[in-house]
């Protein structure tokens, strides 16, 4: 595979530390939710600021992606493949967007403080009201469900791509090219 054929290597580096990051941060989510003992304080200082280093990584994925353009698909690809996987990107972009926004606006909502790291914090992005923050909690729930359906729906994508079709679209994002 020649490098015009692969990702750039920010889209690949932003691509992977962003999965990494959302996947914790999923698994942190669900910790989260489960615990009710001290461990909830500590997994909820810890989600804050990735949601916040999420967002910000996003921007910049977003940033990058119209610098580097990405590889084409490959032109035996079926038109409805080719749809999915326009449509999965764009859904992912937006969760990955839509979720640390929600989350603060949840926060700012309930009128918690929003702390990054020791007396960092950042302002409210919504008035104080319970019946807000209540929607925004749900919201945020069924959007983390939907975020990890997609996320798993995006890795069976790519493993179809790199074990059955072997047409490149894996390699294209893999770091290291696994063809000679």
């Amino acid at each position: 595979m020649t490098n015009h054929q692969r990702f750039s290597a920010s889209s690949r580096l932003l691509h992977w530390v962003m999965a990494v990051l959302v996947l914790a941060m999923l698994f942190i989510g669900v910790g989260m939710v489960t615990s009710v003992s001290q461990r909830y304080h500590l997994l909820l200082a810890i989600h804050r600021p990735l949601g916040i280093a999420i967002l910000i990584l996003v921007v910049i994925r977003v940033i990058n992606r119209l610098i580097y353009k990405p590889p084409p698909l490959p032109a035996s690809l079926p038109p409805i493949q080719r749809l999915a996987a326009t449509a999965s990107h764009l859904l992912l972009y937006a969760l990955m967007f839509a979720m640390p926004l929600i989350g603060w606006g949840m926060l700012s909502a309930g009128g918690y403080p929003i702390i990054l790291f020791g007396p960092w914090a950042l302002p409210p992005i919504l008035p104080q009201n319970p019946a807000l923050y209540a929607v925004l909690r749900e919201s945020h729930t069924v959007l983390a469900y939907l975020l990890f359906l997609t996320f798993l729906a995006h890795l069976g994508a790519a493993l179809f791509h790199g074990l059955i079709r072997r047409d490149g679209v894996l390699e294209s994002m893999a770091s290291v090219s696994t063809k000679s």
